[in-house]
């Protein structure tokens, strides 16, 4: 054999050291990205629930602003009102979370949304996520529009923990 043949033949692939610090790379990119795309992932389902609660905003004002805030944070359903009774007997509209109004309660992750009056002041309106099928930081937890009729103005509070808390609400 000559020199030229046995220099060729030194190196073919990688050396075990070259392998164990890619696979060292990998292990500690791999450790820092997994949690972080757990928060997105928790962060994107917060949004169902931060999107079904906006879509129910205007009727409750307007339901609230024409019938009063108690009709509006409710399910009640319409009733025609009767001009013809003696006192004549106003229509009323349905409950902002009546089913005859055709607004998703519910979604993939959130469980339902539910109202709660408070004394004419104002309305809760509350989003519960799943028990299954969302992230764990999700599981049960709330997201609250508070609707105070005094000065139109909507707050946003929530339980979830604060990695994935939407940055409109604040804890409750």
């Amino acid at each position: 054999m000559n020199r030229r043949s046995i220099a060729r033949n030194v190196q073919k692939g990688f050396t075990l050291i070259e392998l164990m610090i890619v696979v060292a790379i990998i292990g500690i990119l791999a450790a820092v990205a997994l949690p972080q795309y757990q928060n997105y992932t928790a962060r994107a389902q917060t949004t169902e629930a931060m999107n079904l609660l906006a879509g129910l905003k205007t009727p409750v004002m307007e339901i609230s602003g024409s019938q009063g805030l108690a009709s509006a944070c409710g399910t009640a359903d319409a009733t025609p009102g009767d001009p013809n009774a003696n006192p004549p007997v106003a229509p009323t509209a349905a409950g902002a979370l009546n089913t005859a109004n055709n607004f998703t309660l519910s979604g993939k992750y959130v469980a339902s949304i539910v109202a709660t009056p408070n004394a004419n002041t104002s309305c809760a309106l509350v989003a519960t996520f799943k028990q299954t099928g969302v992230n764990d930081k999700l599981i049960g937890k709330t997201i609250t529009f508070t609707y105070t009729a005094s000065n139109a103005d909507w707050a946003c509070t929530s339980n979830l923990d604060q990695s994935v808390r939407p940055k409109t609400c604040s804890a409750s």
